[in-house]
């Protein structure tokens, strides 16, 4: 008998542990060669691991599972013969015998129909509320005749009057709604995003800065050029485009923003590495542009859409998704008006977009209605000062504010391609 040990490769440097997400196949399936048996959740992405060979498959591991890089997490016995097809399943009501339908008779004392019960004695009492007992219905504005009186002769007694104003208002325990609970385990994705959120918090000095840009003269760059872009190119023309050539010349006019810090050294990158958050069925991950300083519009539109696919498919790889030199993230998709974006380590920076709203704005002054963006800019005081915080954002706010003059050379046509 050949059996073969699966054992769980590496996804990428520094990473000693995975998570069984979930198995795609049973204990004692046929399984292909190549066939995706199970995802597995490092502390970077899911990832598919494949059988390595064709035969029945025996599980070692459970679904919620860390186990170690290298350890056996199934059998595979490679000499099993393919089972053939299994017949169709009766109808569930083909051959069944029909249940035997029982006549059981009602005891007679059941059967027999109840003694009417004679009626309590009425007074002038019955239903009447004692004072106390009035005080409350007047007060809560309860009919009397609503309410059941257990004093002497059905009269209603002050504890009926309190009973009844319960009942009419609730109890802050006994709502009517469910009270139920759910606990379920973090991935090993989702724990180790909350780990680097707090050491950022607590590890880097984060300040955050803001500005507001207006989106007037990309709305009509993108209306006037979208289907024609979209025809020769076969992408659409997106915001992203536009911030990403906006971040990285701001990049490069501020090189700290662009930088990381390691102990007592800074380190400064002559390329832009742009990481975009997209958010995707297992959290948000940031998939890498490389060198997105060289690219145009069109490669900048065809590299998200294809990573962004990537994410939401769990098709991305841990080298896609490492390295990065700064961060954008754009919160406006979900409808958030203002943020402050958490850095990305070992990143110094992070672009927050927001939505787009119309708002009144002071033009030469005239007040007119503009699409605006609240952006924001969190940066790592140690290492990036105000003045270049503050410089970066007013050169993407330029920029967005009057593309063709910053992004595109004055030519609009010849930028996209057209």
């Amino acid at each position: 008998m050949s059996i073969l040990e699966m054992k769980v490769p590496s996804p990428g440097e520094s990473i000693t542990e995975v998570e069984i997400a979930s198995w795609l196949v049973k204990d004692g399936d046929y399984v292909e060669k190549d066939q995706p048996i199970a995802e597995v959740d490092s502390d970077k992405a899911t990832l598919e691991l494949p059988a390595e060979q064709s035969g029945i498959i025996t599980l070692k591991a459970e679904e919620g599972e860390v186990v170690q890089v290298g350890q056996v997490v199934c059998l595979i016995d490679m000499d099993a013969a393919k089972p053939a097809g299994e017949a169709a399943p009766k109808a569930e009501n083909a051959e069944a015998p029909q249940a035997e339908q029982k006549v059981v008779e009602k005891p007679a004392i059941i059967q027999e129909a109840k003694k009417e019960e004679q009626p309590a004695a009425t007074s002038y009492a019955t239903g009447t509320p004692s004072p106390a007992a009035k005080k409350i219905l007047d007060e809560k504005g309860i009919p009397a005749a609503q309410v059941s009186g257990t004093g002497k002769d059905g009269r209603i007694t002050k504890e009926d009057a309190q009973t009844a104003q319960v009942a009419a208002m609730g109890t802050p325990s006994s709502t009517g709604g469910s009270r139920g609970s759910n606990t379920t385990k973090l991935s090993v994705l989702r724990r180790k995003i909350a780990a680097r959120l707090v050491s950022v918090k607590n590890e880097t000095a984060m300040l955050t800065t803001f500005n507001e840009v207006d989106m007037s003269e990309i709305f009509r760059i993108r209306k006037q050029y979208k289907e024609e872009f979209a025809a020769k190119h076969g992408v659409g023309l997106g915001f992203m485009s536009f911030f990403t050539k906006a971040v990285t010349r701001a990049l490069q006019m501020y090189p700290d923003v662009n930088a990381s810090i390691d102990g007592d050294y800074k380190i400064n990158y002559d390329f832009c590495d742009i990481s975009v958050a997209v958010s995707g069925p297992k959290g948000l991950m940031v998939p890498v542009l490389r060198n997105a300083e060289n690219m145009t519009f069109r490669g900048v539109e065809a590299n998200i859409k294809d990573l962004a696919e990537k994410v939401r498919s769990g098709k991305i790889t841990v080298d896609e998704m490492t390295g990065g030199t700064f961060t954008v993230t754009n919160g406006g998709t979900f409808g958030s008006m203002m943020s402050t974006p958490i850095i990305n380590p070992p990143q110094s920076a992070i672009l927050g977009m927001h939505n787009i709203l119309q708002r009144p704005m002071a033009v030469d002054g005239q007040v007119v209605i503009r699409p605006m963006m609240y952006v924001a800019l969190s940066y790592d005081h140690r290492i990036i000062d105000g003045k270049e915080s503050v410089g970066f954002l007013v050169a993407v706010k330029e920029a967005i504010d009057n593309p063709v003059e910053f992004l595109m050379n004055g030519n609009e046509r010849k930028a996209l391609e057209l």
